[in-house]
């Protein structure tokens, strides 16, 4: 969501009236102190005789009075003439009532705004890391304060190509069209708004390509524009951490001053800040897209179920991790059967990552080749031995014994037979799965528990139970019952109380069991969160 913009605080403002032809009909106090004219040399004339005085002004008063009689709102920033020096945001709407009557507002704008204008801008821009809005907050700042149109413009192979430093920042240079603002005057002179997200190759003359060229301003009253119906150019070159990443291109139409040397040091102030925000944004975004391709590489695809069963699953990693230590697996057997593996490598983010991934992928390709439960952890404890220590994190190494072996992961791996119900079960280290029976009961496992991955056990027990249809067994890891707050006896009571409540009408599914267990009791959470919910079809 955008920032609110700050409005205009009240001083250097005034009000008056006019009807439909724009003559003056009423002058407050406020715009005798504001423009010097008495009330008396005001009403009844015509307000391009008294105030619109500049060049061009006069055909913008009758666009304006069009659009009030259109029964639309009209507002621009408008100087020269004899508004005299600085500035003057104007806003003109239809009054109630008959005789089509104008009521005018207008506030000075600059120069007078420009101290809390800079500031105020400086602190709101990159108070959001999305690209988009970052770059928007600066066009909103800089228009109207401090011109009549603007438009940000970022590298485009710092986009697409995710380079980290800048490439090309001169002729030839393809740059994206961030965001862009126009004043009302402009708009109605373009007639059409700069489209945001467009890619623009740029020419060796562009104020453009000069600007990030040289790493320094561009001053013009000519030249290829921003937008039609501006004179007057600034280009100032977006430059973070030594390297030019875009640029800001800001215009002002012929009835506001010309930009001039003095704008450069406010225009300067404004880029800095905006470079800063607008390549924060970019970086982050680039770290964010690639975790999140990671974890849609490290989470399993879609799951091959046997027919006859109904598997659901949910993940849910800890903190601002995209990935973690906990894995899940549905793995279809050849004779039918399903292989189901949930596990659990030591330690949070992509440490713990690197190991889930090796014992993941080394667990589905044994399971695929059928071989017996037992036999699969043993091979996976072999492999979990033999991995570099290094892999765990630090928090993980500082709970090992001196010259332990490093236990890198807890694992269940359960073959279930839809035709007949007869399923094994094996343990490595692992909480034990919980049944729930048709009508809420739920009743846990009694298994060996084995010991982890990694310690060299050689051996694991194989129990075999049977899963009746419309029972549902429900395989987990210790982040949904265990927490610093909650013993685990507590956690696994709330578990089988969620799993009854979930699970006990006769319309649940096993998609929304999965979830509403999880949203219950992820709140205690303080590591990974998995859950794998599976039963036979009646």
């Amino acid at each position: 969501m955008l920032p609110r913009r700050r409005e205009p605080d009240l001083a250097g403002l005034a009000a008056f009236t006019l009807d439909p032809g724009g003559r003056i009909v009423s002058w407050s106090v406020t715009a005798t102190a504001l423009f010097g004219h008495q009330a008396h040399a005001a009403i009844g004339h015509d307000v391009c005789d008294v105030l619109m005085t500049g060049p061009g002004q006069r055909g913008l008063v009758g666009h304006a009075l069009a659009e009030v009689a259109a029964g639309r709102v009209w507002a621009a920033t408008v100087a020269g003439g004899s508004l005299g020096e600085g500035r003057f945001a104007f806003r003109w709407e239809p009054m109630a009532g008959p005789g089509g009557a104008v009521l005018a507002v207008v506030q000075r704008a600059w120069p007078q705004r420009a101290p809390s204008w800079l500031s105020e801008a400086t602190a709101r821009i990159g108070s959001s890391l999305d690209l988009a809005e970052t770059a928007a907050e600066v066009a909103d700042a800089a228009v109207p304060w401090f011109g009549d149109a603007v438009a940000i413009y970022v590298i485009e192979r710092l986009l697409a190509a995710d380079e980290l430093a800048s490439p090309q920042a001169g002729p030839g240079a393809a740059v994206r069209r961030l965001a862009a603002r126009l004043s009302g005057q402009v708009e109605a002179g373009t007639g059409t708004a700069l489209p945001t997200g467009e890619v623009v190759v740029l020419g060796a003359d562009s104020l453009r390509s000069q600007a990030m060229a040289t790493g320094k301003p561009v001053l013009s009253s000519g030249g290829p524009k921003v937008a039609a119906g501006c004179t007057s150019f600034l280009a100032m070159p977006l430059i973070a951490r030594g390297a030019v990443v875009g640029c800001a291109v800001f215009g002002r139409a012929p009835t506001s001053p010309a930009f001039d040397p003095g704008d450069v040091a406010l225009a300067d102030a404004l880029a800095a800040r905006a470079a800063v925000g607008i390549d924060n944004a970019r970086l982050y975004d680039r770290e964010r897209r690639t975790a999140l391709a990671l974890q849609r590489g490290l989470l399993p695809g879609r799951p091959d179920i046997p027919a006859g069963m109904e598997v659901a699953h949910a993940y849910l990693p800890v903190g601002d991790h995209v990935v973690g230590g906990d894995w899940h697996d549905i793995v279809r057997l050849p004779d039918g059967r399903a292989a189901l593996i949930v596990g659990d490598a030591m330690g949070h983010g992509p440490e713990a990552a690197a190991v889930m991934v090796q014992l993941r992928t080394a667990a589905h390709t044994l399971a695929e080749l059928g071989l017996p439960p037992g036999q699969v952890l043993r091979k996976l404890d072999a492999m979990a031995a033999a991995m570099d220590t290094a892999a765990l994190d630090t928090a993980a190494t500082d709970t090992m014994a001196a010259g332990a072996a490093a236990p890198f992961a807890t694992c269940v791996y359960a073959v279930i037979d839809p035709s007949g119900g007869a399923s094994w079960i094996v343990q490595a280290g692992h909480l034990p799965p919980v049944l729930v029976l048709p009508g809420g009961a739920t009743e846990v496992l009694d298994l060996p528990p084995g010991l982890p991955l990694g310690l060299g056990a050689g051996s694991f027990q194989v129990t075999r139970f049977s899963l009746p249809p419309g029972a549902t067994l429900a395989l987990y890891t210790d982040g949904l019952v265990e927490s610093r707050t909650r013993p685990i006896d507590d956690g696994l009571a709330a578990l089988r109380g969620a799993l009854s409540s979930a699970l006990a009408g006769p319309a649940s599914t096993l998609d929304g069991a999965c979830r509403t267990v999880t949203q219950m009791l992820c709140e205690h959470g303080e590591d990974d969160i998995t859950l794998m919910l599976a039963r036979i079809r009646q």
